[in-house]
């Protein structure tokens, strides 16, 4: 497999014909190590290990060693070798992105616009706004128009240092388009550099002609568009927005009780206005992640005690529509695990750019720089069933890596907010 190098000073992605690589002299390489869990809770958060005057190789793209640079030999003896100078510079595993909205038609500034002129979300959302407006717009464009236009988004992702995404559907709404923006992901899945992660959400809205009938939309959900996405594998999770005026706590528990028997793990939008007790649902079906929990409860932090589900708080989100920020020091001092994630969206959160997610979440929500980067790496990665593969550096493994420019400390990144902090992205 050929090492792709993403050369941001120049913003292009070309094949390399090195295959060996030597990043030595390197300030900080973080999170490499073989003991590292899969996943962290609660204070383990605050762990984050980092070698010092350090190096790392890699042949073919897959780490073969790493440590000090007293340790080094051998290595820089290789033919047709690539020798990066990490001086003053940090390297460190590329950040993952569990929870976006990548593939939709058009950009929702009118909306913002509303916001500022005094109207909620929610208000937007039920004079035909929102997700209703976004799904309008999907049936005007081709899959090439929505393939080309997430394409352009995933590149500018990559730049700010994001190694893989979670994409979901849900901008559809109907049999054929639900469909359409499935085969779209799974195209990127195919082209894009970097792992992409498939989530089916056809539970994001219901449509005009069911807003009286959401039983006939739910069997839509179950009857035709499971069968038919199951078939052809086009997707690897299975969503539900369970909200007040969206999705009951019982309609989700039908939807995602239907989906696991078609094979998709759930991952679940929940507790972003309001607390229904979605959540205690969500981790009896198995979910991987509850996301949002802008709002939450005793008996949610209980429900997610011991569970393998990793509650994914998206401050993008807080920041863009002034609403709550998920209280992760709440979920840490209960030993919980946290993960975060961008909801990059046209409608609540027009920025996948990670590195200011870490900044909001170190300033707005009191995550220390290292719990935040765990929440975007360990935690992520688990978030989106990629953990053998991404989230750390180890031996035998090709995750993809960041170098950074050259910074005085790990935290001048969530520090210098709105900055580029990333040189090169090795995928």
């Amino acid at each position: 497999m050929n090492l792709i190098v993403l050369l941001l000073s120049k913003l292009a992605l070309f094949d390399s014909c090195m295959k060996k690589l030597l990043i030595k002299n390197i300030k900080g390489l973080v999170q490499a190590g073989e003991d590292i869990p899969m996943i962290l809770r609660g204070v383990e958060m605050k762990s984050l290990p980092i070698i010092e005057n350090a190096f790392l190789a890699l042949e073919d793209g897959e780490v073969i060693s790493y440590g000090k640079m007293e340790d080094l030999s051998g290595i820089d003896d290789w033919r047709e070798l690539e020798i990066i100078d990490g001086e003053g510079r940090f390297v460190l595993p590329a950040f993952c992105d569990a929870h976006t909205h990548t593939v939709f038609a058009r950009s929702r500034e009118e909306e913002f616009v509303d916001r500022i002129n005094g109207l909620s979300y929610e208000e937007i959302a039920l004079k035909g706004g929102g997700i209703l407006n976004s799904a309008r717009r999907l049936s005007e464009l081709s899959e090439e128009e929505l393939f080309n236009a997430a394409m352009q988004r995933i590149n500018r992702f990559i730049s700010y240092g994001t190694g893989a995404i979670e994409i979901k559907s849900g901008y559809g709404l109907s049999v054929d388009a639900e469909i359409k923006m499935l085969r779209v992901i799974q195209r990127l899945k195919n082209e894009a550099p970097i792992s992409i992660k498939a989530t089916f959400l056809g539970a994001h809205a219901f449509p005009t002609e069911f807003k009286n009938d959401h039983t006939a939309y739910i069997d839509l959900i179950i009857n035709e568009m499971l069968p038919k996405i199951a078939e052809a594998g086009l997707a690897d999770f299975i969503d539900c927005f369970c909200e007040r005026n969206y999705f009951s706590v019982d309609e989700m528990d039908r939807i995602l009780q239907a989906g696991k028997k078609h094979g998709l793990v759930p991952k679940v939008h929940v507790n972003q206005f309001s607390v229904m007790g979605g959540v205690k649902k969500a981790v009896e079906l198995g979910a991987l992640s509850v996301d949002h929990l802008e709002e939450i409860g005793e008996d949610d932090i209980h429900a997610l005690k011991n569970a393998d589900c990793i509650p994914t708080l998206l401050p993008g989100c807080s920041h863009f529509l002034g609403i709550p920020y998920g209280n992760a020091r709440l979920m840490i001092e209960n030993e919980l695990p946290v993960a975060l994630a961008s909801d990059f969206n046209p409608g609540s959160t027009p920025s996948g750019n990670l590195q200011f997610i870490w900044s909001l979440a170190c300033v707005k929500m009191k995550m220390t720089p290292e719990e935040a980067f765990n929440a975007l790496t360990i935690n992520a990665a688990f978030a989106m069933g990629l953990s053998e593969t991404h989230g750390r550096i180890a031996l035998g493994r090709r995750s993809p890596i960041l170098i950074t420019k050259e910074i005085p400390s790990l935290a001048y990144i969530p520090y210098a907010f709105g900055d580029q902090h990333i040189e090169r992205i090795l995928v």
